[in-house]
C-alpha cells in the first residue's frame, strides 16, 4: 500500500472514534457543568453535587471526626488512670491532669454553637464526672463499699445533670437516651476499674473495647444532633 493510503486510512479512523466519543464527551461535559445535553433521560439520574454541599459535607465529617477524638482520648486517659491508681504508679497524677485537659476541650468543642458559657457550663459538669471517678476508683481500690456507693450515686446524679444540660440545649439530643448512653457509660467504666482491681485482665480488655466503641457512639449522636440543630454552620 501506498504510504500516502496508509496515511488516509488513519486519519478515517481517528475521525470515525472522535465521532464515536462525542456522545461521552459531551454528556461528561454537561454533568460537570450543572446539565445534560436536550432530550438526554440522564439528567433524572445524575446526582449534581454543589461547592455548598461538598462545604459543608466537609465541615460535618470534620466535626465528626473532631468529636470523636475528644471522647476516645476521654475514655482513653481514663483507662491510663485506671491503670496507674490501681498498680499505685505516680503517672496517675498526670494522667488524671490530662484527662481533665479533655473536658476543657469538649467543652471548648460546643462554644462556636452554643456560646462561651454553656462550654463553660459542660466542662464544669465534666470535672465533676472525672473527680467522681477518681474518688470511686480510689474507694473500690480500699474495698469500702460505703464510700463505693456513695460516689456512685453522685457520679449517676452528675450524668443526669450533664444529660438535662445537653437536653435543655438541643432538642434534638433526648434526655432520656442521654441519661441511657452516660450511663452505660459509667458502668462500663466501673467493670474495667472492677476487673483491673480483681486482676481479671481477660475482661478488663474486653470491656475497654466495649467502652471505647461505645464512646463513639455517643460523640457520633452528639455530631449528629449538631448537624440537625445548625445545619448552615456544619
Amino acid at each position: 500500500m501506498h504510504p500516502r493510503d496508509g496515511a488516509q486510512v488513519t486519519h478515517e479512523m481517528e475521525e470515525r472514534m472522535n465521532q464515536r466519543s462525542k456522545p461521552a464527551l459531551l454528556l461528561i461535559g454537561a454533568v460537570l457543568i450543572g446539565c445534560t445535553p436536550a432530550g438526554s433521560d440522564t439528567s433524572r439520574d445524575t446526582a449534581i453535587v454543589s461547592a455548598g454541599d461538598v462545604a459543608a459535607s466537609a465541615k460535618g465529617a470534620a466535626l465528626k471526626e473532631g468529636m470523636r477524638k475528644l471522647w476516645s482520648d476521654h475514655v482513653v486517659w481514663t483507662r491510663q488512670y485506671i491503670v496507674a491508681a490501681v498498680a499505685n504508679d505516680p503517672s496517675a497524677k498526670t494522667a488524671a491532669e490530662r484527662l481533665l485537659k479533655n473536658q476543657e476541650d469538649i467543652g471548648n468543642a460546643i462554644a462556636p454553637y452554643y456560646g462561651s458559657e454553656a462550654g463553660t457550663k459542660l466542662t464544669a459538669l465534666l470535672k465533676d464526672h472525672i473527680t467522681i471517678a477518681v474518688d470511686l476508683v480510689a474507694a473500690a481500690k480500699a474495698g469500702d463499699k460505703t464510700k463505693v456507693g456513695e460516689a456512685d450515686k453522685r457520679w449517676h446524679d452528675n450524668a443526669t445533670e450533664i444529660a438535662t444540660f445537653l437536653s435543655g440545649a438541643n432538642p434534638n439530643w433526648s434526655r432520656d437516651a442521654l441519661v441511657t448512653m452516660l450511663n452505660e457509660h459509667l458502668s462500663l467504666t466501673t467493670q474495667e476499674a472492677t476487673a483491673r482491681i480483681e486482676k481479671r485482665w481477660a475482661d478488663d480488655a474486653k470491656l475497654f473495647d466495649q467502652i471505647f466503641e461505645q464512646a463513639l457512639h455517643m460523640a457520633d449522636a452528639l455530631t449528629d444532633g449538631i448537624i440537625k440543630q445548625f445545619p448552615s454552620k456544619v
